[in-house]
Order: structure tokens, then sequence, then C-alpha cells
């Protein structure tokens, strides 16, 4: 382990969280894109310790079960019966065992604190050579939060919890983020020295600094400008207010790196959203996890897409995509659905009220109106013509459909899968083609018009039909 690296992370979830009045724990409610707990743990990831914990208790399999998807070499550790952040971090440290070196701690439900402050945290902790060193902030009004308590010289002495403080102590507006670093054999023996005597009979994992003062011990502080960052979630009021700053500051920084976002306040971007420079987001834009912007493409107004690649120079007008692939120079919409396995080749077109799911598009190919292609493959060039529906599934099992290179599908065609179009067919409009069409053929597959004279007149005599009928009929007959 690098001498930067702190020993070990602990991030502590296991709170219930009882003011989200939500069967989801708290911890797993999503900004951006992440769960609340996603984000602490790529903040303390991008430490590169040599240990990850995080500390669990309610509803412990499913948070357990998320880290274990997102962060798989993450330890967790299950809290005990005993109620406090100092019983948490004590229950992290026994799934450690021996651990030497810098331990930092951190909550799961303050999801804007960033790596680089935690790195300035341990950086000061390690220059100023400290016992503790804890992360505060200054603000307007400190009720609810820990105060930080200082000597006449400026140290820090400890931190009181605001039931527990004096009318003076409650004056003081420097408060305790709750973020801290910590010599670990510091921690190991305070913890075993800290009770629950207090207004909450909690464990407090903030008399640590406290004992570590009284024994001689260096504790500091680190104070961060950014308010937001130690800012937690408790309710939804505050997931929805920290998510639209952290959609704030995403779009801040896509902007100053080259992309133009029409309408910040109703266009949204999840964290590992990719945007190149010169993109162009228009108003009620939505892209979600795993999608991916070329240079020069424009998407939007009114669009969403989730987990998609959109190459350059592309167009996505009004229109939903699902793990859909996107190649240069294509066009997708107004109002197309583009569900996944669907890939849109270079200057391809999806057009007006068309759903696509497993289907290639190649090259320079058009499906530009009222179309259903499912388990499909396009040829470049292909045209499809209005209304066209890839019949694949029959009942049981999806069948595939081919069509061929500058083939010519007309409008109002059926395709019965499985069946191939070949290079360069054709199919009248109106056809239901259950074989194979070969190339260049024209495949007509419908019945013969008929044409019964005076219908009108006889069966709906007194209709507006028939009124309409009779008076064309004596039109004609006007020489």
């Amino acid at each position: 382990m690098s001498t930067d690296q702190p020993a070990a992370v602990i991030v502590l979830a296991a709170g219930e969280g009882k003011r989200m009045r939500s069967r989801t724990p708290k911890v797993l409610h999503p900004i951006g894109g992440r769960s609340l707990v996603g984000h602490a743990l790529a903040a303390a990831w991008s430490l590169r310790p040599e240990h990850l914990v995080v500390v669990v208790r309610h509803q412990r399999d499913l948070v357990a079960g998320h880290v274990a998807q997102i962060a798989p070499e993450a330890v967790i550790a299950d809290q005990d019966e005993v109620p406090g952040t100092g019983s948490a971090v004590a229950a992290g440290l026994r799934a450690l065992g021996s651990v030497d070196g810098v331990v930092v701690v951190t909550y799961a439900d303050v999801p804007l604190l960033s790596g680089e402050t935690l790195a300035m945290l341990v950086a000061a902790h390690r220059a100023e050579q400290a016992a503790v060193t804890v992360l505060t902030a200054e603000v307007g009004d400190p009720t609810g939060y820990g105060r930080v308590l200082r000597d006449a010289a400026g140290g820090v002495v400890g931190i009181v919890e605001q039931r527990d403080a004096t009318p003076e102590q409650q004056a003081v507006r420097e408060i305790n983020s709750g973020i801290y670093a910590f010599d670990a054999k510091l921690l190991s023996d305070a913890l075993g020295r800290i009770t629950s005597s207090n207004d909450q009979n909690e464990m407090y994992l903030t008399d640590v600094l406290g004992i570590a003062h009284a024994d001689g011990h260096r504790v500091r502080a680190v104070a961060t400008t950014d308010l937001w960052q130690v800012e937690g979630v408790n309710d939804r009021v505050q997931l929805a207010t920290l998510g639209g700053e952290l959609n704030r500051r995403l779009l801040v920084g896509h902007m100053r790196a080259g992309v133009t976002v029409v309408d910040p306040a109703s266009t949204w971007v999840d964290v590992d959203v990719r945007l190149a420079a010169d993109v162009t987001l228009l108003p009620g834009t939505q892209l979600h996890a795993g999608t991916t912007i070329a240079s020069g493409a424009t998407i939007g107004p009114d669009t969403t897409l989730s987990g998609c690649t959109v190459g350059e120079g592309a167009q996505v007008v009004r229109s939903h995509g699902n793990g859909a692939q996107i190649e240069a120079g294509a066009g997708v919409g107004p109002f197309s659905y583009l569900r996944p396995g669907t890939v849109l080749g270079p200057d391809g077109k999806i057009g007006a009220f068309v759903e696509t799911k497993n289907a290639r598009i190649g090259a320079g190919a058009k499906v530009p109106h009222l179309t259903y292609a499912g388990d499909a493959t396009i040829g470049e060039g292909a045209n499809i013509g209005a209304a066209t529906i890839f019949a694949n599934y029959d009942g049981v099992n999806k069948h595939h459909t081919t069509v061929g290179a500058h083939a010519r599908v007309g409008s109002d065609t059926i395709l019965v899968a499985p069946v191939t179009i070949g290079d360069g067919a054709y199919t009248a409009a109106g056809s239901t083609i259950t074989e194979d069409v070969p190339a260049g053929a024209l495949a007509v597959a419908r019945g013969r018009q008929h044409i019964s004279e005076g219908w009108v007149l006889r069966r709906r005599e007194g209709t507006p039909s028939a009124r309409a009928a009779q008076a064309a009929s004596e039109a004609s007959e006007t020489p």
C-alpha cells in the first residue's frame, strides 16, 4: 500500500431513515443514476484504500446485496444492538481485524462529498501528524448539527451534539460533518472507552475526539466552504434538492467542456454519461446511465436515452431509447421507441412512431414511419414503407426477418418471420409476405380487388354516402 493511501475507509450505512417514509432503504435511493451509498463508495474508492468497509443494519440484506453488486471488494460489517455512530465504527473495525494507519469514516447519505475532499482531509491529517482530523463547515443556522468545540488557542477539544449542548455551545456555527480521519490504534482504544451516557443513550463517535484531546493527542479540523458536500439526505425533499444540485454541477462541467445545454433547468444527466465537445442537448433531455454521445450530435427536445450510444452528427428528436446504438449521421424520431438490441447504421433513419427491438438497420437504410421492426436485419439502403409490421412472435418463439440491401418494402406490408427479402427485391403495398422473396423479385400477396357498382345506393339508401354517390352519378351524366 502507498503511504498516501489510507488503511481503510469505513462507510456508515446502517441507519433506518424513517423520514424517507419508504420501503426502500434510505441509502438505496438514487440520484444522478447512482444510489446514495453508490456515491459514497465512489468517493471512498478514489482514495485507493487498502480496505473498504460498509456498516449495515436496517434492511441489512437489501443494502448488503446492493453493495455486493456495485463494490464486490467491500467488506460488509453488521452493527450490533447498541445504537450510535461509535457502535457502527466499532463494528467496522471488528470486521477488519488488526489494522494500522489512517482510517477514514464517512457516511452513505452525503452524495455530493467528493473524493478530492476526502483526499484533502487525509493529506491534512498526515501533514499535521494528527490523531484525529474532522471535516467541518461554518453555517448560518447550525440547528441539528454537532458543534465543534475549540480552546482559547483555536485547537479542537471536542464535539458536542445539539441535544447535549449548553446554550453557549449551541451558538457555535462551526459544525461537525461526521467525516473523519483517525489513527487506527487511537480509534480502537478510544471506542473501547466511550459510553452511552447521553440524551440519546447512544455511543457517539464524536466522543473519540474528546478522549484523544484529553490524552494529549493532536485533534485537528479541516474546513470546507462547499456546504453541499457535507449535506446529508434525511427525507425526500433533501433527496430532490441534492439531486438537483448534483445535476447542476454535472451540467456545468459538461458545458465547460464544450457541450451546449440549451435549458439546464429541464436537462438531466447521470454521473456516468459521457458527452463529447460540440454535443447539443435541447430542452427536456434526460440521459441515463451508460449513455455516450459523440461530437456534433443533437439530442432532444423531449428525449430520454438509457444505456445508448450515439455517433457523430446524429440526431435524436422526441424519442425514447434503451440499450440502442445510433451510428454517425443517423436520424431518429420524432416519437420513436428504440428498445435493446437496436443498431441504426450510419446515415440511417428511424422515423415517426417507429418501434424497434433486436433490429440491425444498415447504413443509409430507412424505417420512416408507423412501423414495428423486431428481430430483424435490414440491409444497406433498404426502405421500409409506412405501417410495416415485422411479425416476429408466434406465441412461443421469436423468429428473424432479413431484408436485403436496397430492397423496398411497400406500405402496410406484414413480414411473417422467419422470412427473407432478397437484395433489391420489392414487396407490393398491402402484402402479407410468408415466403422468401428472391433478389430482384416483386412479391404481391393480397386479394384481387372486386368492385360492386351501385352497392351504396342499393344497400345504404338515405345515408350521406348514398346522397353523395347519387349526386356524383347525376353530375357524370350531365352533358
